[in-house]
């Protein structure tokens, strides 16, 4: 990408010395202590740690996909009707309106439940069955797609650019 002037290098040296460098120029850097090197034909040429795209379209936004872990994520680990934070294995699913009474699997009826809780619960309805809802189940706003990405491997010029 940095060879058809697709992209180009950020060379960090600290939080304020930040500035692109093209690739005729990135090859002729000098490899510090600490940089991760390819061999080429011609010497070592430094990897760069952070390319940004000269041209870019608008960034997407998405929603998380709905599943159990979402779920769980959006309410804090916390069963919905007891407020107790629960292991993962503890928890299950709960149907605000239960599937048998049209139900449907969305955002604004699933919560995160103590299986207890869920299994007692039943085919009822919250109130039915004498449970209050903590929080209003809603659906996640949508987030650019860059606010997913994460640095799985603590590279450390990324922490400049992701929230962690």
């Amino acid at each position: 990408m940095m060879a058809s002037n697709v992209a180009t290098a950020l060379e960090i040296e600290s939080e304020i010395h930040i500035r692109p460098v093209t690739w005729d120029e990135w090859i002729t850097l000098p490899i510090r202590g600490q940089d991760n090197a390819v061999r080429t034909a011609h010497g070592p040429v430094r990897v760069p740690m952070v390319i940004v795209a000269v041209n870019y379209a608008r960034v997407p936004r998405k929603r998380p996909k709905l599943c159990a872990h979402a779920i769980r994520e959006r309410d804090g680990n916390r069963c919905q009707y007891t407020g107790r934070v629960l292991q993962p294995e503890e928890g299950s699913l709960d149907h605000v309106v239960p599937r048998s009474r049209g139900g449907k699997n969305s955002w604004v009826n699933l919560v995160w439940s103590s299986k207890e809780v869920n299994a007692r619960k039943g085919n009822r309805l919250p109130h039915e069955a004498g449970l209050k809802l903590l929080n209003v189940p809603r659906a996640p706003k949508e987030l650019p797609a860059t606010a997913f990405i994460r640095n799985a491997h603590g590279v450390a010029e990324w922490r400049l650019f992701l929230r962690e």
